[in-house]
């Protein structure tokens, strides 16, 4: 496993290192000493899967609010995603930023999107399967988001009109947004 650190602070990517024969391959995709070693979590409280039958489908952007923020490591197991996070950390140097990465089946890696993001995904293609492990139980209460196109944040998805749900288009816009999220305070 190869951990690096991404361009908002406290975001990661791991790397996992795959051993390849005729027959496929092996890879480990979790090492809890190596996790905490890195200052990750390295338990969790739940594992999720995301289906999508057809590309240009977008999810997000969400996030649960405090006492049931959660970080999130997010990999792509089938198909491939554009995936975009945001900082909602008020305090944070990066607050209201940015980031997004390709991730394919094919190259295998985590992305780790920390608590006090937003956190959304469009297909490339169709049949996607996307995971993500989280560190805190899902709250229903607890879920919020933001516009997936707020002009705030001019996130360069991949189509401009994307399948979305009617949830992910009835956000309120990051400039009504007053963030629950301190920049170094764990949830």
């Amino acid at each position: 496993m190869n951990i690096r650190p991404l361009k908002l602070s406290g975001c990661f990517e791991i790397e996992l290192t795959q051993r390849r024969d005729e027959r496929g391959f092996f890879g480990r995709t979790f090492d809890a000493e190596i996790f905490a070693a890195h200052g990750l979590p390295a338990s969790f409280a739940q594992e999720n899967e995301s289906f999508t039958r057809a590309k240009g489908t977008l999810r997000g952007l969400h996030f649960q609010k405090p006492p049931f923020a959660e970080t999130k490591f997010v990999r792509c197991l089938a198909g491939s995603v554009y995936d975009a996070f945001v900082d909602l950390r008020e305090g944070s140097p990066t607050y209201g930023q940015w980031d997004a990465h390709v991730l394919t089946a094919e190259s295998p890696r985590w992305l780790v999107i920390p608590k006090g993001f937003a956190h959304g995904f469009c297909t490339l293609e169709a049949d996607t399967l996307f995971a993500y492990k989280v560190d805190a139980r899902y709250a229903p209460e607890a879920e919020a988001g933001l516009p997936w196109n707020d002009p705030a944040f001019a996130i360069p998805w991949p189509t401009p009109a994307p399948f979305t749900s009617a949830r992910d288009q009835s956000h309120a816009p990051f400039a009504q947004f007053r963030t629950p999220f301190v920049a170094g305070i764990a949830w």
